[in-house]
């Protein structure tokens, strides 16, 4: 493996993959160095570089959650757009009502999923 941090997210299950590797006879090897569980230094040097691999995850966690936020007072961070208005639904969930036609009809007279149109559906039921 090129880098610790693709091996685990943290430090604990960093180090039950390794012992689990261990158990089963498999080397490790990080960056080109072979990782020797037995050997005080190379569990060592293992210990340090998991706990830096979990330290930058957890700064770039941090800065992500942090520019989310920054976003989201900007006004720039709504997430995923409905692909139906309120009108559009209301029109749907009442042409289902009629009966006249089918689901795949109606995602079809909408250009949505039928996906979409169970869930406007279940939404009206839902509120009614």
């Amino acid at each position: 493996m090129t880098k610790l941090d693709r091996l685990a997210r943290s430090l604990r299950y960093a180090t039950d993959i390794a012992d689990d590797l261990t158990r089963r006879g498999v080397k490790l090897s990080i960056g080109g160095s072979v990782h020797d569980p037995t050997d005080p230094v190379g569990r060592l040097l293992f210990n340090v570089l998991a706990m830096v691999a979990e330290f930058e995850a957890d700064l770039i966690r941090a800065r992500t959650r942090e520019g989310m936020a920054v976003a989201k007072a900007k006004g720039r961070l709504r997430g995923k757009q409905p692909k139906l208005t309120k009108t559009r639904e209301a029109h749907l969930v009442s042409v289902h009502r009629a009966g006249k036609h089918t689901t795949v009809e109606i995602a079809e007279l909408v250009a949505v999923a039928r996906s979409t149109v169970y869930r406007a559906i279940k939404r009206a039921g839902d509120a009614a």
